[in-house]
């Protein structure tokens, strides 16, 4: 292999092994203004966007620990390395598909070190991002908390309540007969 093959088969390969997670995709049509804004908003989101030959991001997976099929794939192929999210990296390539009439094309991915087909893929971008996830769990766990919170305040105000009634039915006698 040259010398520079090497040296970009090496660039790919940690790029594979610093991420860990990533998005592949195929894609045509799609305008360089378009390609650029979305290198941008990947950007944004700690992740990066590779163009490659699927020749390299085969022996680079397969470096990586990652069995691709990608031998028969036409056109041109595409790797979105996820930030900090994977499921907001997903949900931004899924995005870009709609906006772009369907320029870009899934082919899978990986997450926590499993690949992953476009189908499940998809799936994925349509979870709830993980603060939805994280505010949802918060109000599970808070929903018992208050709705206890609750029926002991009434039971404590009913007592109240039946206490100043009671005095006042007290009072009333008498002051029905001082009268």
């Amino acid at each position: 292999m040259r010398q520079e093959k090497q040296y970009l088969l090496d660039e790919v390969k940690g790029e594979l092994d610093q991420y860990g997670t990533f998005v592949i995709m195929q894609y045509a049509g799609l305008t360089a203004n378009a390609a650029h804004q979305f290198r941008r908003d990947v950007a944004k989101l700690g992740g990066n966007v590779k163009v490659m030959r699927k020749r390299i991001l085969k022996k680079a997976a397969e470096a990586a620990g990652h069995k691709l099929e990608l031998a028969e794939l036409p056109g041109h192929i595409g790797v979105v390395f996820a930030g900090e999210d994977f499921i907001e990296t997903t949900k931004l390539v899924f995005k870009y598909r709609q906006e772009t009439d369907k320029a870009i094309n899934v082919l899978g991915g990986c997450f926590e070190g499993k690949l992953y087909n476009s189908h499940d893929v998809e799936k994925l971008s349509k979870l709830p991002s993980r603060d939805a996830m994280r505010s949802e769990l918060l109000a599970t766990l808070e929903a018992p908390m208050s709705q206890t919170l609750a029926v002991m305040e009434a039971l404590l105000s009913s007592v109240i309540y039946c206490l100043d009634n009671k005095s006042k039915e007290e009072a009333a006698p008498n002051e029905t007969a001082a009268s």
